[in-house]
């Protein structure tokens, strides 16, 4: 039941001065105001950046941990160990611990995978508590891999037709076969072993919630993205995206955005969050995605 258009709104006084077609578009925009405020009714979704952020640490980050049922927690972190590749550990955006306490779970982490004879990333956001966690984790021996802008955009707004090249095809796979050349293709992009790539993305095969594009030219994979929509949220994630040099500026980037994006939409995806490099900050803000903080992973190496 929908509150009455209200007397304080000088719905009396005005019958006396308007038109009743003024009134009745009033009514209307008053009456829908009041249906969308109600719990349970569609609300445009948030745009803003600090609307977005809070939107992101609530609901990808709290639930981020649930996709890996090894982690461990450990105080305020947690940690996940893979056999063949690097761990992982992070937290939420507000660890609540401090000085030597902090050293102290620092150091466990440090330790646990030192024992594995393993290299760790411990991934920060640039908005986290306390704001000396990445002094505090160089000091304990990791190494910032380089900061990267966190962006967040809404899936309906990133699904624009792009124009390719005829010989550049998109398309989607789980094959093998493809994940390594897909894997080649990353490392040679970002300069850094991706082989670990073939292996994950081999144990998600099967996971409806995790989408790998290839771009193709020529027989050969020219770029790469995926689509990791993050199990009862409204957040999927994109990654990769990395071209060889001779094939950037032809739209291809643009092109695997908008294939994600409309995937996410029909799997009920609302928000896409990025990490970008500065190579694609760019891009991402001319589509309409929103900074909204930065990442930066800390790496020990045993």
């Amino acid at each position: 039941m929908v509150e009455p258009w209200p007397e304080a709104y000088g719905a009396r006084l005005l019958t006396e001065k308007w038109p009743v077609s003024v009134l009745a578009l009033g009514r209307f925009w008053f009456e829908n105001r009041v249906r969308q405020s109600k719990p349970g009714n569609s609300v445009k979704p948030v745009t803003d950046a600090s609307a977005l952020l809070s939107a992101f640490d609530t609901q990808a980050r709290s639930a981020e941990w649930e996709a890996y049922p090894d982690a461990v927690q450990d105080s305020e972190v947690y940690r996940v160990a893979w056999d063949h590749r690097r761990g992982f550990v992070s937290g939420p955006p507000n660890l609540r611990l401090a000085g030597a306490e902090l050293d102290a779970v620092i150091a466990r982490q440090r330790d646990f995978f030192a024992a594995r004879g393993q290299s760790v990333e411990w991934k920060t956001w640039g908005h986290d508590k306390p704001a000396d966690l990445p002094q505090r984790l160089e000091a304990a021996g990791f190494v910032s891999e380089g900061r990267e802008t966190v962006l967040i955009g809404l899936a309906e707004e990133m699904t624009g037709p792009v124009h390719l090249d005829d010989e550049i095809v998109l398309r989607e796979t789980k094959d093998e076969a493809d994940l390594h050349r897909m894997a080649a293709t990353a490392t040679e992009v970002f300069e850094r072993d991706s082989s670990w790539l073939v292996d994950y993305l081999l144990e998600k095969k099967d996971d409806p919630n995790t989408v790998v594009v290839v771009a193709e030219a020529g027989g050969q994979v020219v770029s790469s993205a995926r689509l990791e929509i993050v199990p009862g949220t409204e957040f999927g994630g994109l990654w990769g995206g990395g071209t060889l040099a001779p094939w950037r500026g032809k739209g291809i980037y643009r092109a695997l955005v908008a294939h994600r994006a409309r995937v996410a939409i029909e799997r009920g995806v609302k928000y896409l969050q990025v990490d970008a490099t500065e190579d694609s900050r760019p891009i991402l803000e001319r589509l309409g995605f929103v900074v909204v903080t930065t990442a930066t992973g800390y790496v020990w190496q045993p």
